[in-house]
């Protein structure tokens, strides 16, 4: 047992001598670079520095003061670094190193100020410029940048106090000079968004609170603002990333969580909505809209956008008279909105109102003149306009404009039979008749022939002699493609003139 006892100590002292052989080679890689190990690391530094690659370096830098914690030089040469890299708030505490170990090292104490002025904190700024000016009275730049900090210090004053009397128009013309002064103070741009948010410009208060993200180490605060701000305005991808960015600094955060909840469900309802139309199931497409506006009623922005889908997709599945109410519901949330004007003028033509289609579109080309997809409908609803006061095919068969195929051979069937000359006794009667019979077969060969039929739904009649395709009813016509309504079938008669 004792022998035992023995080899255990013999074995901890082994353990134990083996890891200060380990912590002193360490130490020595460490804290034991030689003068000539630490010039190198600070000459790469110089050279990777002037070549711009900063990175590079940063490392010989950080090894340089690894190697002689006691250099002011070295972390001078550091803030240097940090600093081109736009990485201020890590400047500050080598510039402060620096200080501490050289207090007469006037060059990195300017250097400090300029940051601290930059950052808003006046009163340290003014404390640096003015002990560069105790050591160095005829110093230029301290004097300047002296009077500077005392300037911003009073407009910093009379922002907060514009502030605070609800005048925001006022802080934020103040505020345009403070961040001027200090761009890299988060509070004054927090203000100032504060201000454009009371002010009703959103967009403004985003440019503001971006920058602030970075300026601060921890701004949940902000970016759980820039994700509201984007949610508001309809921007839910731009939303979702900013609480995104909210949750990975705290994904314990109770508010962050809440409206990231929130805006993942809308985001996915919203795409998956798009995803349908493309798929061209519209109907579906509209119940997901529908549960947009449940998951969100009360930001505008997203109960008008279900509408003006829901108007897009009931004209693409040719529910017009359905399509004109959603439509015009959207219309009157948003007047300028040239989709939903479109889209109503499209419903309206497949209503056969054309001078409404007519008026649609050209209230949308006053909101957008250079709109190749307007310029179009417009023309086209402007050449049925004309069309329908000629022959119009489909109100001769009495079908819609999405009627199909069948349901148009149903119609020309029907009233063939009823229109027949045979059914006629009078002479007059029988003109008539073999008038309308033309006609009808007129509508029907047309609207059966996909090519002539999409030629009349775009504004042209294929029969029109004026295109040279042939007459436009009556006696004696020629029928194009050797067509004859009354050749084939039961219809047989004799047509009698004077």
């Amino acid at each position: 047992m004792e022998s035992g006892r023995r080899r255990g100590l013999s074995s901890v002292l082994s353990s134990l001598s083996l890891l200060c052989v380990v912590l002193d080679l360490q130490l020595d890689g460490v804290l034991g670079a030689t003068p000539v190990e630490i010039e190198h690391h600070l000459e790469m530094g110089r050279k990777l520095l002037a070549a711009g690659q900063l990175a590079e370096a940063l490392s010989h830098y950080h090894s340089a003061v690894e190697g002689d914690s006691k250099n002011y030089l070295t972390y001078y040469k550091r803030a240097a670094v940090f600093l081109a890299m736009g990485k201020s708030k890590s400047a500050l505490p080598d510039l402060s190193q620096a200080i501490q170990l050289k207090p007469d090292f006037l060059a990195a104490r300017l250097q400090r100020a300029n940051i601290l002025l930059k950052q808003g904190s006046t009163q340290e700024a003014r404390e640096d410029f003015q002990a560069v000016l105790k050591r160095s009275p005829d110093h230029e730049e301290a004097h300047d940048q002296l009077r500077k900090a005392e300037e911003l210090e009073l407009l910093q004053e009379e922002a907060h106090e514009a502030h605070h009397r609800g005048d925001y128009s006022t802080t934020v013309q103040v505020l345009e000079k403070v961040i001027e002064l200090s761009p890299w103070d988060p509070e004054s741009r927090e203000l100032r968004a504060e201000c454009y948010i009371r002010l009703g410009d959103p967009r403004k208060a985003i440019m503001d609170l971006t920058p602030a993200t970075r300026l601060r180490a921890d701004n949940r605060a902000a970016f759980l603002k820039l994700s509201q701000l984007h949610y508001s305005l309809g921007d839910h991808h731009d939303s979702l990333n900013q609480v995104r960015e909210c949750l990975k600094l705290d994904q314990d955060d109770k508010e962050c969580f809440a409206h990231y909840k929130q805006v993942k469900k809308l985001s996915k309802q919203l795409d998956s909505a798009e995803e349908l139309i493309s798929e061209q199931r519209y109907q579906e497409a509209i119940e997901k809209y529908e549960s947009v506006m449940r998951t969100e009623p009360n930001v505008a922005f997203y109960t008008n956008k279900a509408k003006e889908r829901i108007c897009f997709c009931l004209v693409k599945m040719k529910s017009a008279e359905e399509a004109v109410d959603i439509c015009s519901e959207a219309h009157q949330r948003e007047p300028q909105n040239i989709h939903i004007l479109r889209d109503r003028a499209e419903a309206y033509i497949l209503l056969q109102e054309y001078e409404k289609a007519v008026e649609d579109y050209q209230e949308a080309r006053e909101f957008d003149q250079d709109n190749q997809e307007i310029r179009e409908g417009l023309d086209r609803a402007q050449k049925l306009l004309k069309q329908s006061h000629k022959r119009d095919y489909y109100k001769i068969l009495g079908v819609s404009r999405s009627a199909n195929k069948q349901e148009i051979i149903k119609a020309y069937r029907k009233l063939a039979q009823q229109w027949h000359p045979d059914n006629f006794q009078s002479e007059a009667d029988k003109k008539e008749a073999e008038k309308k019979f033309i006609d009808i077969a007129s509508a029907k060969e047309v609207l059966t022939d996909p090519e002539m039929r999409q030629k009349f739904d775009s504004g042209e009649d294929p029969l029109d002699p004026e295109n040279q395709q042939g007459g436009g009813g009556g006696g004696g016509r020629e029928w194009p493609f050797g067509f004859n309504p009354f050749e084939g079938g039961n219809f047989h008669f004799k047509f009698h003139y004077n």
